[in-house]
């Protein structure tokens, strides 16, 4: 009994650790922003604050799960949103050199999480991963703001050559559960990727793809009569 509750008490301090320095670095980073001016390696102007960027994305959590009850809930409960979080500070320390620090605190998040989001990564702002499960990203990959994947999903690469090898995922796109997006590939703004479908070619914007290999249907409701098929 006793080395159950010193073993959870040891995977709360660390999962703590893992908070506070995604939270530290992602400070860093914003302060370092407003005093050189710098902008973004996507070309954005500077985002909102440390704690403007993680109200944004609790309030984004909410919007987009309806099973969410409060915003302690989201923040406490819901690892898509850790792994996130630990990412802004892996991908600060990889862009400043730190490449073995930002693997290692890739991998703590992947342990705690479930979820592989490899530190070279960019992420636009209001990600959010339901379910977050079995979800890898891989290093080249590009998301847009506002997109939302489930669980199960893959941005891999098809070839073992460096340079840009995995997919860039548009604003506002929805990947379903089990899907696989692989190579340097794009999706379109505003499209959908079916649940276990798996995209192997470019598409244009407002595009739905399904079955495998994937391939693009139209509007999702002349698909499937609705968008249910994404979740």
């Amino acid at each position: 009994m006793k080395t159950a509750v010193k073993k959870g008490t040891e995977a709360a301090m660390t999962t703590a650790r893992v908070t506070a320095t995604a939270k530290a670095a992602t400070a860093a980073a914003t302060v370092a922003a407003s005093k050189t001016g710098a902008k973004p390696e996507d070309g954005k102007s500077p985002g909102p604050g440390l704690f403007a960027r993680m109200r944004e994305d609790i309030e984004t959590a909410r919007k987009r799960d309806p099973a969410a009850r409060s915003s302690t809930e989201v923040a406490l409960a819901y690892a898509g949103l850790h792994a996130i979080w630990a990412h802004r500070a892996a991908h600060f320390l990889w862009r400043r050199g730190g490449r073995v620090s930002a693997r290692v605190l890739s991998q703590l998040a992947r342990f705690f999480t479930g979820v592989e989001i490899h530190p070279g990564a960019r992420i636009g702002r209001r990600f959010f991963i339901d379910h977050g499960m079995g979800v890898v990203i891989g290093e080249t990959a590009e998301i847009g703001d506002d997109v939302t994947i489930y669980h199960g999903v893959t941005l891999g690469g098809t070839t073992l050559s460096r340079g840009k090898r995995h997919p860039t995922l548009g604003d506002r796109v929805t990947v379903g559960a089990g899907a696989k997006i692989l190579g340097n590939i794009s999706i379109g703004a505003d499209s959908k990727v079916g649940a276990n479908a798996v995209a192997i070619r470019s598409v244009p914007e407002n595009s739905v793809i399904v079955g495998f290999p994937g391939r693009g249907c139209g509007d999702s409701d002349r698909c499937w009569g609705g968008e249910d098929f994404i979740i």
